[in-house]
């Protein structure tokens, strides 16, 4: 019996280990990839600078927006990497190496996502900004301690302020809960704040992933070869580049000339209109026939298919891929809105403080991902750890409200954009005006 007992403690040591080891490994590769992606985009002039101590700031404040960054990615693929394991245990039950793949990894890497994405909103970018932004208390000595310092109390003062809104919040709608928080802080509390910061993504997904659908066709589009079935590719590129070199000569012309009177500004969109529409033609002429042809209507046949199969919640077979897809385009529906579209990084000119509220932005959404999928009914995967804690899950009008407005604006900014793409791109094929198309 003292044996029995030894060996099944020895194994639930290995699966501890094992576990571990898996989950560290994909957190350093996770980090690894965000690291280089912030790299691209962060500007070098803030890293590399005379003042010692802003440098030493600035990179500490890059290294937290990098594990930010990692349990983003991580949070978009716990449902697909759930999912999958799910389908490799059922389909090789009795295979002795795909057993790691059990339900306590699973589980125990949802509930790592939930704490690390808990200790990023709440501590870790809050004191990275803070950090970049202190200069140290009045009548102390300068240094990076005392930038430290003052991170730290005000990261202190604003978790007070975030807690006690919290509390009250919670005193109103639950006071049962209210009353345990005080007394014990990581059982009620940070769930419930996590809660709360979920439900404002869900909302921000609702905002964003409907109009991210409509401008995936476009952001495709430019990025391949569209077909024009009527274009002599090499006349319209001369004349480009005839126009481009114009329109470079009159901005290099002595301001002193005849040219005072010119609106530059004007003139630089001109040239900077003539320039991309010259790649453009340039990256037409180099592609084959079968790109030219062939990848934009697949393209957005697949897009399509897709769009509906998120609008119809019919995506049982396809889940892993459906729930990529929404997270890419609620990425680019944020982007492209308005309120946010400041916000879009920008290659090797990105400063510090728009990388830290670009981290934070992605990981507000990608810790929704799971609840706005599971609320759309994309998948039956139940939500595990403390990401199953949400009670307004349960509540079908809630739910019911949540997935007709997500359909009734998917559709309205389908019909808006697709319809008008389509037929921009019937008439540019057929070499007919839109006064003849539409007559």
């Amino acid at each position: 019996m003292e044996t029995d007992d030894v060996s099944v403690r020895e194994q639930l040591f290995h699966n501890r280990v094992r576990e571990t080891i898996i989950c560290v490994l994909l957190f350093t590769c996770l980090y690894m990839v965000s690291y280089l992606i912030l790299t691209h985009f962060k500007k070098t002039a803030e890293f590399i600078t005379d003042d010692v101590e802003d440098a030493t700031v600035n990179k500490i404040a890059l290294w937290m927006c990098t594990f930010t960054l990692s349990v983003a990615v991580c949070a978009v693929l716990l449902l697909p990497i759930s999912i999958l394991s799910n389908e490799v245990l059922l389909t090789f039950p009795q295979s002795y190496y795909m057993q790691w793949l059990n339900g306590s990894l699973i589980h125990g890497l949802w509930n790592l996502v939930f704490l690390f994405s808990n200790l990023s909103l709440v501590f870790l970018m809050p004191f990275a900004y803070f950090f970049t932004e202190s200069e140290g208390f009045a009548g102390s000595k300068k240094g990076v301690m005392a930038r430290v310092y003052e991170a730290v109390v005000l990261l202190l003062l604003l978790a007070l302020l975030v807690l006690g809104i919290v509390w009250v919040a919670s005193a109103l709608l639950h006071d049962n809960i209210a009353r345990k928080s005080l007394y014990d802080l990581w059982e009620y509390y940070l769930p419930y704040l996590y809660s709360g910061i979920s439900l404002f993504g869900v909302l921000l997904f609702l905002l964003c992933t409907p109009f991210g659908l409509s401008r995936m066709f476009s952001v495709t589009g430019s990025l391949l070869v569209k077909p024009r079935l009527l274009e002599d590719v090499e006349d319209t590129l001369s004349c480009t580049t005839f126009e481009e070199d114009s329109l470079s000569r009159k901005l290099n012309c002595d301001s002193t000339s005849c040219w005072v009177k010119l609106n530059m500004e004007a003139l630089k969109k001109e040239y900077q209109i003539a320039q991309s529409k010259r790649l453009a033609l340039e990256m037409r002429r180099k592609a084959s026939p079968w790109q030219r042809n062939l990848c934009y209507p697949l393209a957005m046949l697949m897009l399509l298919a897709l769009t509906v199969v998120c609008v119809l919640m019919v995506s049982n077979h396809l889940c892993m891929m459906v729930i990529i897809y929404l997270m890419v385009s609620s990425v680019v529906g944020f982007y492209s809105s308005p309120l946010f579209m400041g916000l879009l990084p920008r290659a090797q000119d990105t400063n510090l403080t728009e990388i830290i509220a670009n981290c934070v932005s992605l990981l507000i959404l990608s810790s929704a991902l799971p609840v706005f999928s599971r609320t759309l009914g994309i998948t039956r995967f139940d939500l595990l750890g403390d990401f199953g804690r949400y009670n307004w899950l349960g509540n079908f009008y809630i739910v019911f409200l949540y997935n007709m407005l997500f359909a009734g604006l998917t559709s309205a900014s389908l019909i808006k954009t697709v319809t008008w793409a389509v037929q921009r791109e019937l008439i540019r094929a057929f070499g007919q005006s839109p006064l003849t198309f539409n007559s």
